[in-house]
């Protein structure tokens, strides 16, 4: 769907600064920028990006006043973080289709393009334009909605949800109930202090070789993806939120929890009910002890952690080492 800037500032009220025909068909984050897309600057502390990023249409709060040229045309608007909530909500309604389909032993349509030797339980469900890879098994009770990528010698186990659009890679198995590609948590504040939900319109994308414990939830991005690179393995009851990026063949224990738009690096190690904020990088092969809980970010390899908040875990022993003796006075 495309959208021209003048366009855009009508649904949203605002004001062209700028060429009001240049044309987008795509979002991104602003760090991620490119022609064609359309980014929002609402955090003061990536105006870096305002000046670098290559989109052809930046959302900006009213109020903004660049310290250097703008190459993108310019949408202001009242509230940035508010307006792009604004548009994505204008753009999953034109996507949006309410068609409902009577339930049968499993189901899937002539668009739907099977592999060789794939297995479809009972009361399975594979929707339209879904591609379904070679020996690839779908048990009882799956939901696989449209425009689905799965590739070859996978397993969904029953229960398993796997929302439109996500693209999942080949050896990957999934175990039951787990979801992949559900909304972010992402709301904007109103100011009759009530929340707006925002619209997520980005996708989750599974590389090969991954393992996906049972209950376990990966959000889908508001824009772009969010990525589980080859070769991790998480266990069950694990959620991962929207944006995030797992690195290569790192592994997390159960009831872990990476908060939005984080980076994880390669090679990590994560421990049971280990908590990681929003927007923070940890670097390759790090480890967390378990219940550990990570606020800063990580940009030292091969170092180990551990405590809430985490620090290193030789500091974290001598520290514990104190703690002990003042509980004893």
């Amino acid at each position: 769907m495309e959208f021209k800037a003048k366009e855009i500032a009508e649904i949203l009220s605002g004001t062209v600064e700028g060429d009001p025909e240049v044309t987008v068909s795509t979002f991104a984050r602003i760090e991620n920028g490119k022609p064609g897309a359309v980014c929002f600057f609402a955090n003061p502390k990536y105006e870096h990006y305002v000046y670098e990023c290559n989109a052809s249409i930046i959302l900006v709060n009213n109020s903004f006043e660049p310290s250097q040229p703008v190459r993108a045309t310019m949408v202001r608007v009242e509230n940035a973080y508010s307006a792009v909530a604004q548009l994505l909500d204008y753009v999953t309604a034109k996507k949006r289709s309410y068609k409902r389909h009577r339930g049968m032993r499993s189901r899937y349509f002539f668009s739907t393009k099977f592999g060789k030797k794939v297995y479809v339980g009972d009361f399975a469900y594979v929707g339209r334009r879904t591609r379904v890879g070679d020996y690839t098994k779908i048990y009882e009770n799956v939901y696989v909605g449209d425009d689905v990528t799965i590739g070859h010698n996978c397993i969904l186990y029953p229960g398993v949800r796997i929302y439109p659009g996500m693209k999942i890679g080949n050896n990957v198995i999934i175990h039951a109930n787990a979801v992949i590609g559900s909304d972010g948590f992402g709301f904007a504040p109103q100011d009759d202090g009530t929340y707006k939900k925002i619209e997520h319109n980005g996708i989750v994308i599974i590389e090969d070789d991954v393992e996906i414990g049972a209950n376990t939830t990966i959000d889908k991005s508001q824009i772009e993806s969010t990525i589980i690179r080859k070769g991790v393995k998480i266990d069950n009851l694990c959620q991962i939120a929207h944006n995030v990026e797992v690195g290569e063949n790192t592994v997390m224990a159960a009831q872990t929890g990476i908060a939005g738009s984080s980076k994880i690096g390669k090679h990590c190690v994560i421990g049971g009910q280990v908590g990681i904020a929003g927007h923070l990088t940890v670097a390759d092969n790090t480890s967390f002890s378990a219940q550990s809980g990570l606020i800063s970010n990580i940009k030292t390899p091969g170092q180990a952690y551990m405590g809430t908040p985490a620090f290193a875990l030789r500091d974290f022993l001598r520290s514990y080492a104190v703690f002990r003796q003042q509980g004893k006075k």
